[in-house]
């Protein structure tokens, strides 16, 4: 049984901004998903239908801007692509900040 008391400084602890560090640690193996999003685009659905090979979609975004990354479809931070080894990555370069207070 918990004493009240303990409750109480507890609720104190996190409405400070003390990390809760035991509670934390709970969900470092939780998996997320992270995207990286180039660009984005809108097309009729007649106009899908006639891309084929060698179709190019153009992108809202333009050489060289930020690349948005999501963390489990959250805007989370913006970013670079660059090459590592043989496959794609993305530099962190601006993280968001949250809407959520």
């Amino acid at each position: 049984m918990h004493d009240p008391s303990d409750l109480i400084d507890e609720a104190n602890d996190f409405e400070m901004g003390e990390p809760m560090v035991k509670d934390v640690e709970a969900i470092y193996d939780v998996p997320v998903q992270i995207s990286a999003v180039l660009g984005r685009s809108q097309m009729q659905v007649s106009q899908l239908l006639k891309l084929g090979r060698g179709a190019v979609v153009e992108l809202d975004r333009k050489v060289g801007e930020a690349i948005d990354i999501y963390v489990n479809n959250r805007l989370v931070a913006r970013g670079e692509v660059v090459v590592v080894e043989d496959k794609l990555g993305v530099t962190m370069t601006e993280i968001v900040k949250s809407d959520r207070a």
